[in-house]
């Protein structure tokens, strides 16, 4: 069996303050590429895990790996005596503001749940999965919607983004999620508009102060023909445009390409 482990987005985040339990307060339009990482699983007599691909070198594949801790976090939950063998094609970057980590999380709880025949509502699975992390119930929908709080209080999206062309784009830096928060200052921009996309990444400032380079992908980005969005998504560093056309998207593609052959891209929609 094998689950695409989808590219998540922030179409918008607004960071609303910092909370007593360390986190931030977050107001958030997750949006989700059609690819990603691929996640497969196969049963086997004892739960094991393996890592390829062309970021694999990034991510170790050891007891804390999230995707181990989610499948022992299931098999606890559901007294699971099966095993299985897990193997992840690493195609997205490590520490991009992609939502790897939750994303690989969130595909292992659903192959998982299919191969071991757990019976669960999503209430459930949404439940153990905000117990792995902010963003992977967002990532177990992998859908538009809504995320408050820590980003894991979810609502339907006020509009639908589905089949819109996307290119994300990273500039080759790596930038830790804790401290692009760390550099944040505020004051926040409030809660999210009626229309998400009216929004902001409240984190842009902080992430291209730690990365100048991000400020230039993003100003690539919103120089390209037919561009009708561009942000840089999570923490960063990787950027996204939205575009009103595939042949739009993928001209602005080769054109960053052909500037800037060693950044990573990917050219896809949104699902």
């Amino acid at each position: 069996m094998r689950d695409t482990a989808r590219a998540k987005v922030n179409l918008a985040l607004h960071v609303l303050g910092r909370r007593a339990d360390g986190y931030h307060e977050l107001d958030t339009l997750f949006a989700f590429a059609e690819s990603g990482d691929l996640l497969e699983a196969e049963a086997a007599e004892v739960l094991s895990f393996e890592v390829t691909g062309p970021f694999a070198k990034g991510l170790a594949p050891d007891r804390d790996n999230l995707v181990l801790r989610a499948a022992r976090a299931l098999k606890e939950r559901y007294a699971v005596d099966n095993a299985a063998a897990l193997r992840l094609d690493k195609r997205l970057p490590v520490a991009a503001g992609l939502g790897g980590g939750s994303a690989d999380a969130a595909a292992g709880l659903r192959l998982l749940v299919r191969l071991w025949g757990i019976d669960a509502p999503d209430a459930d699975l949404l439940d153990l999965a905000a117990r792995l992390g902010a963003d992977v119930p967002a990532c177990f929908l992998s859908r538009t919607v809504r995320g408050q709080g820590r980003g894991d209080r979810l609502t339907p999206a006020a509009r639908s983004v589905t089949g819109t062309p996307i290119l994300l784009v990273n500039p080759g830096a790596a930038l830790a999620t804790a401290d692009v928060f760390r550099r944040w200052s505020g004051p926040g921009s409030g809660p999210l508009p009626d229309d998400p996309l009216a929004g902001r990444n409240d984190l842009e400032p902080a992430a291209i102060a730690l990365a100048p380079i991000v400020g230039e992908a993003l100003d690539r980005l919103r120089a390209a023909p037919g561009v009708t969005l561009a942000r840089m998504s999570g923490s960063g560093a990787t950027c996204f445009g939205l575009f009103g056309s595939g042949a739009e998207r993928d001209s602005a593609a080769a054109a960053i390409r052909a500037e800037r052959p060693a950044w990573w891209q990917l050219a896809s929609c949104l699902v």
